[in-house]
């Protein structure tokens, strides 16, 4: 880790806190009032890179940090370190999954990673000392979204909390939400901050055939209006095969002959 600063580095954070540079690209400092070719930019960016000062997005995409932190370590916060990912590939994104369910307090577990569905990149990220899941969808997939500012005034892309809650069914193999993601669906229709028809409307644009049964089930279990179920029941086509309430366990138990669901709990 870098501590002492030389003369180029100092002259490097006085040029970009100046004008309140948040990125920095490979040939922005060749033709600055800091007059440098392009092998002193390339050292100058890789020694801050390598001493924990500045955090590379990629290559030749770097994030900078407002100001020096005490100690003169820094790395960019998971939503700062998406946003630079997302905004270079000019994508979309909105986190979900185990960073969605903490934020509106479904599960108390603080994620280790950022999750997000983006339209651009699939795979494992890691920027600064920030670990990023990155999900890619069909632009049709991403939607239903909540805009809400962090403490360093970054703009956080979540999925809302109606699309959160589905999502925990639909993506319950990568999230771990199946049989969690029922609790909270009953406590949430019980509380009134989510109804019966968010749920449906999000569940029919963006849940799958398998989404629609269970949710079909668990609705129908809770007593919500017929006219909604009846929504979900016509967009399924006929079949005769079943599918388990729980997909991790066995498929025994009682069945529900409408949804084609094996209540295994």
């Amino acid at each position: 880790m870098k501590r002492a600063l030389g003369n180029l580095e100092t002259q490097f954070f006085a040029y970009t806190q100046m004008r309140k540079l948040r990125v920095v690209r490979t040939g922005d400092l060749v033709n600055s009032v800091l007059r440098l070719n392009p092998d002193q930019e390339r050292r100058l960016l890789s020694r801050l890179s390598r001493g924990g000062l500045i955090a590379r997005v990629r290559q030749g995409l770097y994030l900078v940090p407002p100001q020096l932190p005490l100690g003169g370590a820094w790395t960019p916060d998971e939503v700062m370190a998406l946003n630079a990912l997302i905004e270079d590939q000019k994508g979309r994104y909105q986190i979900c999954g185990p960073n969605a369910f903490n934020h509106y307090g479904f599960d108390e577990q603080i994620p280790n990673r950022l999750y997000a569905y983006n339209n651009r990149i699939s795979g494992e990220r890691k920027i600064g000392m920030t670990q990023l899941t990155l999900i890619k969808v069909a632009d049709k997939r991403l939607g239903q979204t909540e805009i809400f500012e962090t403490p360093s005034g970054e703009t956080a892309v979540y999925s809302s909390r109606a699309r959160t809650l589905i999502d925990a069914v639909y993506d319950w193999s990568r999230f771990n939400g199946v049989p969690r993601a029922y609790e909270w669906i009953r406590n949430e229709l019980a509380q009134k901050r989510v109804t019966a028809e968010e749920l449906v409307k999000v569940t029919l644009r963006y849940g799958d055939t398998g989404t629609v049964r269970r949710i079909g089930a668990l609705l129908e279990r809770e007593g919500v209006k017929k006219s909604l179920l009846l929504k979900l029941e016509q967009s399924l086509k006929p079949t005769t095969s079943l599918i388990p309430w729980i997909p991790s366990r066995p498929k025994r138990g009682t069945l529900n002959r409408r949804w084609g669901v094996v209540f295994n709990d």
